[in-house]
């Protein structure tokens, strides 16, 4: 069985985070250099500016690395595919020849060797029109393909993920909650308005990938074709999955939550997502722009701001990063520890790249509750249709797996509107 090992002692994870914390230390030097020549001059030496710029994006390069190392040692290794928490003896029975386990990998292990289907289970696809089909891939291997997404998606690791039966998800919230009042002793006590309930829905839609290997590969005894093909369909499902998470329309998809109805967080209601007005067109205000982040972290209301965490791409991450508080200190700091992440006025910073880049109108920035916040659904079962003909010489596996997603409560998450108003 293959352990997944903690990151924090290793060598590359203490190279990383010393070149994090060097690389951070020169940026502070060369912007302390730019804000002074600002403030004499009215404006920066060019050359200063590049300065500043080159470091900056050497910074935003430890942190990838650091992120990197951090995720590879979060992915866990196929093994026998059990989780950790399984016992030994759940392990030695389910990989006994008697418990199944070893059964069914050999089976599904010969299906995508040779397509041999003796004893897997045939899987129509829901819509008949489709005339997709596959067989169901054994649940070892199941998880193992959510582990490693949950390792490789930004999304999966901030979100609610909940694993369903059924194609759509129907979830009951309470969009105003349940009177109460005070009364005397013997006193009359009446009626409380209930709680209002609204009913979500979130529909699976199909995600599918089509790794492509040779026949070599595959009669190749020491390859576990199992770890290849989780680790093929890792990339291809996390980014179409965060993409969707972030941005999606809904239809056929995931609907992202900044898909919503967005207006001022004043006026926001249940269905609509609240903004926080940067205070400039297309840009933050040229004074004080950090106090519209401290804005932002108030607009939730107060249960949600412990676990609050902010969400933006690796170019807002760069701007925010040279902002300052009354007190002149940094705003941005990054991980102290491997395993941690970097922070912006002490709440966690995670960097998802199909989040908008500063414009005008964008809503680049987000803060909140992401996991009491947006919900994803797998719909339980990953299908596998091993195709040898269609590009030959090498030999498809159409993977099928059902994702849903959107967001489950509304008041949880507050994005940042870059305009004036």
């Amino acid at each position: 069985m293959k352990e997944t090992k903690t990151v924090s002692g290793t060598p590359e994870a203490r190279a990383a985070m010393h070149e994090m914390m060097a690389a951070f230390e020169a940026f502070k030097g060369a912007n302390d250099a730019r804000l002074d020549e600002i403030e004499k001059k009215a404006s920066s030496d060019v050359l200063l500016e590049e300065k500043v710029a080159r470091i900056d994006q050497a910074v935003a390069a430890a942190q990838a690395r650091l992120d990197r190392v951090v995720s590879e040692g979060r992915r866990p290794g196929i093994g026998d595919g059990l989780a950790p928490s399984v016992s030994a003896a759940d392990r030695r029975r389910s990989t006994s020849p008697n418990g199944g386990g070893m059964e069914e990998k050999a089976a599904f292990d010969g299906y995508l060797k040779t397509g041999q289907s003796f004893g897997l289970e045939l899987k129509a696809g829901l819509s008949s029109g489709s005339g997709s089909a596959g067989y169901v891939v054994p649940p070892e291997t199941e998880r193992a393909i959510e582990r490693r997404l949950m390792a490789g998606s930004p999304m999966r690791e901030i979100a609610t993920v909940r694993t369903v039966g059924s194609g759509v998800f129907r979830k009951p919230v309470s969009t105003a909650g349940v009177v109460a009042g005070w009364v005397a002793e013997t006193a009359a006590r009446p009626e409380t308005d209930p709680a209002t309930l609204a009913l979500l829905e979130f529909p699976s839609a199909d995600l599918y990938a089509s790794p492509a290997a040779t026949q070599s590969l595959l009669d190749d005894a020491m390859i576990d074709l199992d770890e290849w093909l989780a680790a093929e369909v890792e990339d291809a499902f996390a980014a179409q999955e965060t993409q969707a998470f972030v941005n999606g329309d809904g239809t056929n998809k995931p609907k992202g939550f900044l898909s919503y109805t967005t207006v001022a967080d004043a006026s926001q209601t249940w269905g609509e997502i609240g903004y926080v007005a940067s205070g400039a067109a297309g840009g933050f205000a040229t004074t004080n722009p950090a106090d519209k982040l401290i804005d932002l972290i108030y607009a939730p209301k107060a249960q949600y701001r412990p676990n609050g965490r902010f969400v933006m791409n690796r170019k807002t991450v760069s701007a925010v990063r040279k902002f300052k508080d009354s007190d002149g200190n940094y705003i941005w700091s990054p991980a102290t520890r491997p395993g941690e992440t970097a922070s912006l006025l002490g709440y966690a910073v995670t960097e998802i790249e199909t989040m908008p880049d500063i414009g005008a109108n964008s809503l680049s920035i987000a803060f909140g509750d992401f996991q009491r916040g947006y919900l994803i659904v797998d719909r339980a079962g990953v299908r596998v249709l091993r195709d040898p003909y269609s590009a030959k010489p090498y030999v498809l596996f159409y993977t099928t797996k059902r994702v849903g997603g959107g967001v489950q409560n509304f008041d949880a998450i507050k994005v940042m509107k870059f305009a004036a108003t």
